[in-house]
């Protein structure tokens, strides 16, 4: 298969075509030419005003709910999400049923999805079932494709099981994902603890069970000398403490989610069921701190949290409603609104593509002749409503649909198989 990009402009800080509109030739999934224009035939050609170009986009936590919860999203319904959200690589969280805790699993995750346009990339669990008692066989899932540990939503509540993990990992230079929730603190809590929770009359989680969880794994992990990310961070305080472990050499990095960058508390005053997430959105402080982290390169990456549920467990009361809302196909278009020109393009699209790369080891594709296409095509200045006839996932859970997004996904190219958005 040809396919011919006309007039891209690339985005890639590592490539010499860096800055510049060029055609591009694809042939059998690979790059074979770059050019000002290129007159040669193709199967299909892309031609769309306004149209960049860059190396695949990366996220690295999400949830595609097979096996056992299909009801909520398949292989192949995230699949699609994934690349109409402009992504090429996945990590994929173990809270299925049965969790992916064992070799078998993960090469089930990498088997069914390997003729798919995204690559997936299992997430094995920490422990056996995600329960935090004992130890899965990290070592056996590693050697089947998983290429990072985590219990998930689930944070590990053990320190000493925890830090046996981390030392574990060691042997293979593994990194382990943790969500900061202290679970013995405010375990009823709904949203943040705080003015709003009192004028909602909502039980409140307080910061400090994230805080507390974020200061304890730094300690972990520098004890350990192994290596740990936190996802879904969420107030001012654990930035600080992320900061300084930076400071110190020890091996933390972090990523965001896009709505804790834009939503806060005070949007919760309609009780919108789909902003009841975990850890919840705090105040308008810790939003401004989280994006202020985000420029400053505390913060490493952005991570979506694609979180898929049936529309009973989220058109109900507020109280009895699910945690998380997908996340992949809003992205792009709710980050890159946010930060309307206050950082440089190519410096979000390393956030997205080189970033998560480096931390989970994966080789980082080029834009240049003669290497193998990975590409994820964008128009940064369309401005468009989010609608939920766009949304690809089997599940609509969704606080972004009907607002006003700046930065389109027009499809990616991996695996030697283009996917356009309609």
């Amino acid at each position: 298969m040809k396919v011919l990009l006309k007039q891209a402009s690339i985005v890639s800080s590592a490539s010499p075509f860096n800055g510049l509109q060029k055609d591009i030739l694809i042939d059998e999934g690979t790059i074979v030419s770059i050019k000002d224009s290129i007159t040669e035939t193709a199967d299909t050609l892309v031609e769309i005003p306004g149209m960049h170009v860059s190396i695949g986009w990366m996220d690295v936590f999400a949830h595609f709910c097979d096996p056992g919860l299909e009801h909520r999203e398949t292989i192949a319904s995230g699949v699609a999400a994934a690349a109409a959200g402009g992504f090429t690589d996945v990590l994929l969280i173990p809270n299925t049923q049965p969790v992916v805790h064992n070799k078998s699993q993960v090469q089930y995750l990498v088997n069914k999805s390997s003729a798919l346009p995204v690559n997936v990339h299992p997430i094995g669990a920490v422990t056996r079932d995600a329960a935090g008692k004992e130890l899965a066989e990290m070592y056996d899932m590693r050697h089947a494709g998983a290429i990072a540990f985590s219990d998930g939503i689930h944070a590990i509540q053990n320190s000493g099981l925890l830090v046996k993990a981390l030392q574990y990992i060691k042997a293979f230079d593994g990194i382990i994902i943790q969500i900061p929730d202290d679970k013995s603190i405010g375990s009823s809590g709904l949203i943040n603890e705080g003015i709003i929770s009192t004028q909602l009359g909502l039980p409140g989680k307080p910061a400090m069970a994230e805080e507390l969880i974020v200061a304890r794994d730094i300690k972990l992990a520098s004890y350990a000398n192994s290596k740990l990310h936190f996802t879904g961070v969420s107030t001012a305080k654990s930035l600080e403490y992320i900061q300084q472990a930076k400071q110190h050499g020890i091996d933390i990095t972090c990523s965001v989610t896009p709505y804790h960058l834009l939503f806060c508390d005070e949007d919760l005053q309609q009780y919108d069921t789909n902003l009841k997430v975990n850890p919840p959105v705090r105040t308008y402080k810790d939003r401004a701190a989280l994006l202020a982290a985000l420029l400053d390169g505390t913060i490493d990456c952005i991570a979506s949290h694609h979180l898929p549920h049936h529309i009973d467990n989220k058109e109900c009361e507020f109280e009895y409603a699910k945690n998380g809302m997908i996340g992949l196909e809003s992205l792009f278009g709710g980050v890159s609104s946010l930060l309307n020109g206050e950082w440089p393009l190519e410096k979000l699209i390393d956030t997205l593509s080189v970033a998560p790369r480096k931390i989970f080891g994966l080789p980082i594709p080029a834009i240049k002749e003669g290497t193998v296409a990975s590409l994820t095509l964008f128009n940064p200045l369309e401005a468009y409503i989010f609608e939920r006839n766009m949304i690809q996932s089997k599940s609509t859970n969704s606080a972004f649909i009907g607002k006003k997004l700046k930065g389109k996904v027009i499809g990616i190219i991996n695996k030697n198989q283009l996917v356009l958005n309609k």
